[in-house]
């Protein structure tokens, strides 16, 4: 009887352990933020050798093969085409909310490139979807850091949810919702908002317009802010039609937190740059505050630039 025992009490551990080794994240449906954060996805591991736009980028496999990925679900606006204000919901059908939508393309990409550039990224497909897409490339979420970014693209409202079928297509849909009643991202383009954002954002303290407008601020990171600040970000765009030289200006709160732009760094017309609260390696589209603690408020701030004379260029509160 104990033999028998120890025979049925073996056979059940082999069976726990078989069920913790199986249903790998991606081998059937896509895979939750959760299990994303909460272990390594298991997909296939490749590296980033181009971002082609905010939803396409280029990989190499260990192998040398190398393939272009759609990322799965996600649609962000054209940068290398025209963009059609009705395939967002509430864009305005007209020449000033595809202009918009131009500029939310370049914000996309510019925070692909910030995020995947170069990068070890996981590619994970969906039993519901096609693995290639019309063009050949490859349908797949795509994971890095043991995070979405396909979701994080919906999150941050660089990108709206793509008519197809999926298995994340219900929570995408849900997060698209959030980004877009929050006004976040492209969704900034709405009716109502194009003209105001313009006309607040390039505001100069004395009334005028300045070259300079805060395209977006990002104050409530996901999660615990202090503990995900370079989710809590500003991103300045140049709206004149010359360089600007940004040394020595400053970005501060309204409890006077500063942030002092480092020498040499330029914007180019129509250019953004972002600036993260936590730490990092400055690029020409990023740059990192460096602070120990969340800075924006998330009932509300203001956020001031000034030059290096320290006169007020943009000001904005919220």
């Amino acid at each position: 009887m104990a033999g028998m025992r120890a025979v049925t009490l073996v056979a059940l551990l082999l069976v726990v352990a078989s069920g913790c080794l199986g249903g790998t994240p991606g081998a059937g449906a896509g895979p939750t933020e959760s299990a994303a954060t909460a272990a390594p996805v298991e997909g296939d591991e490749v590296t980033v050798t181009e971002v082609v736009d905010g939803d396409t980028i280029k990989v190499a496999y260990p192998n040398g093969t190398r393939e272009t990925v759609r990322l799965l679900g996600v649609d962000t606006p054209e940068v290398y085409g025209e963009n059609t204000p009705d395939e967002f919901e509430g864009i305005p059908e007209t020449t000033a909310g595809a202009a918009c939508l131009g500029r939310a393309g370049e914000d996309a990409s510019a925070y692909a490139k910030d995020r995947l550039a170069g990068e070890s990224v996981t590619l994970v497909f969906d039993e519901q979807s096609d693995r290639r897409g019309y063009y050949g490339r490859l349908l797949a979420y795509v994971y890095v850091d043991g995070e979405s970014f396909n979701y994080a693209l919906l999150r941050e409202g660089h990108a709206r949810v793509y008519e197809s079928t999926f298995t994340e297509r219900e929570r995408y849909e849900d997060i698209e919702v959030t980004a877009r009643e929050s006004r976040r991202g492209l969704w900034s383009c709405i009716e109502g908002d194009v003209t105001a954002t313009a006309s607040e954002t390039t505001a100069l303290a004395d009334g005028g317009e300045g070259p300079l407008a805060i395209d977006t601020l990002h104050a409530d990171a996901e999660g615990n802010d202090n503990e995900n600040l370079n989710d809590e970000y500003v991103v300045l765009r140049n709206v004149g039609e010359e360089r600007l030289d940004l040394s020595g200006w400053t970005v501060t709160d309204e409890a006077d937190h500063t942030y002092t732009v480092p020498e040499g760094t330029t914007l180019d017309p129509g250019a953004t740059l972002t600036l993260r609260t936590g730490s990092g390696t400055d690029s020409d589209s990023t740059l990192y505050w460096g602070a120990s603690g969340a800075i924006w408020n998330n009932g509300g701030d203001v956020v001031t630039v000034r030059d290096e004379s320290g006169s007020t260029v943009v000001r904005r509160s919220y």
